[in-house]
């Protein structure tokens, strides 16, 4: 069966004109997977048999632009009726120290797939839907089965991060149990991913929570001791869980990885520092504080008013975390209620003849928890009149 994708005219376009310069081109890793899978295809990759350099000669004379995305690791980018795809040349390892690789290129497939991480993501395709499997991915693949290709612990040797995906790749695509060498493999090597940057952690980290899979993916990594240097503080999976039954029962709030971390954290644990260690946006580990801040508690009371506190994006994330009372009610009113703004500022409060300054801070937000506690109903005008009766009391 053709592969859905060559249905496309970019994809036409630039495999025209790959054979017309003589080279061979195969799809490989995700999108032959997940074809495999009959799953959504993002990304098309490509792999080829010859030189980057010759690649990017031949899409040249071709009116294709070519982009050299990585060209020491063989990888160019062309880009097709505003589409990119990513074209890498066949390659084997000449020197790996754990995180990086020194490649020499080939034009043989079986070496350049002995190079891949797992069986699974070693699946070649050809354009008319012939798949070139060299050690039984499709199999492990419809098992769920997530196996390194060759022995464990070379793949591992050659990129720590393996441990990880290992891990990731089998809450996506996995199904219990985990499959043995594999496992073992990680855990003897477990330490080894402390000397890996945060942020490449934290990217394989958060992928692992945002997949189907990802409670029992870190319950594994705790057990084989993966967790221990990135995230000691992981405090199981039971609220996790609960969490993600709740984003599926409500099918307009998907998955949120960083809302799946704060599941997994004790509410007490700093999230400024785990934001520091996993090289979190200034804007992720501020969120990831208020997800934690007992503070920021849904009162169940006055719905509204804890949607007007907390802003309608906490608002939604303390709901699914927490489930307070009717949880649903909770989300639908983050969804049909914007909360109004408070119809008086500091100009009325200076109009009444009050000097600048803490006082009239004070005042108003006295008003505004007057306001609020009256559920929104006071208008302006209703407003001013508190703000003279309480301006009035203090002076």
């Amino acid at each position: 069966m053709t592969p859905p994708w060559m249905n496309e005219a970019p994809v036409r376009t630039l495999l025209a004109a790959l054979a017309g310069g003589g080279i061979t081109a195969r799809f490989v890793g995700g999108c032959v997977r997940d074809w495999v899978l009959d799953r959504p295809i993002s990304d098309i990759d490509i792999a080829v048999d010859k030189a980057p350099e010759t690649v990017t000669k031949v899409l040249e004379a071709a009116d294709i632009k070519v982009v050299p995305t990585g060209l020491k690791h063989g990888t160019v980018t062309a880009i097709v009726k505003s589409r990119p795809f990513e074209i890498t040349t066949l390659r084997r390892d000449v020197e790996t120290d754990g995180r990086r690789a020194i490649v020499a290129f080939t034009d043989d497939w079986r070496t350049d797939a002995e190079r891949r991480d797992f069986t699974f993501n070693a699946l070649y395709a050809e354009p008319d839907g012939t798949i070139h499997d060299y050690f039984d991915g499709q199999v492990d693949l419809l098992a769920g089965r997530v196996r390194f290709i060759g022995d464990p612990e070379q793949r591992i040797a050659e990129d720590r991060l393996r441990v990880l995906r290992f891990f990731r790749f089998h809450a996506r695509f996995g199904k219990p149990p985990f499959h043995g060498p594999s496992f073992d493999a990680c855990r003897r090597n477990a330490a080894t991913v402390s000397g890996l940057s945060g942020e490449r952690v934290a990217k394989e980290l958060l992928r692992t929570l945002d997949a189907p899979g990802g409670a029992d993916a870190f319950d594994a990594m705790l057990e084989a001791g993966v967790l221990d240097h990135w995230l000691p503080e992981y405090a199981g999976s039971t609220r996790l869980r609960a969490l993600a039954a709740r984003e599926g029962a409500a099918r307009e709030e998907k998955a949120d990885a960083l809302r799946r971390l704060a599941a997994i954290l004790p509410v007490d644990a700093n999230a400024t520092a785990i934001g520091k260690r996993l090289r979190l946006s200034t804007q992720d580990s501020v969120r990831l504080q208020l997800m934690l801040d007992p503070g920021n508690a849904i009162d169940t009371t006055n719905l509204r008013a804890s949607l007007y506190r907390l802003g309608t994006k906490l608002f939604i994330d303390r709901v699914l975390l927490d489930a307070p009372g009717d949880w649903r009610a909770a989300l639908a009113l983050a969804g049909s209620w914007t909360p109004p703004e408070l119809p008086i500022g500091g100009n009325d409060a200076l109009a009444l003849g009050l000097k600048p300054g803490p006082k009239v801070g004070a005042l108003i937000e006295a008003v505004e928890r007057w306001w609020v506690a009256g559920d929104f109903s006071a208008d302006r005008a209703a407003c001013l009149a508190e703000l003279k009766r309480l301006a009035d009391a203090q002076a």
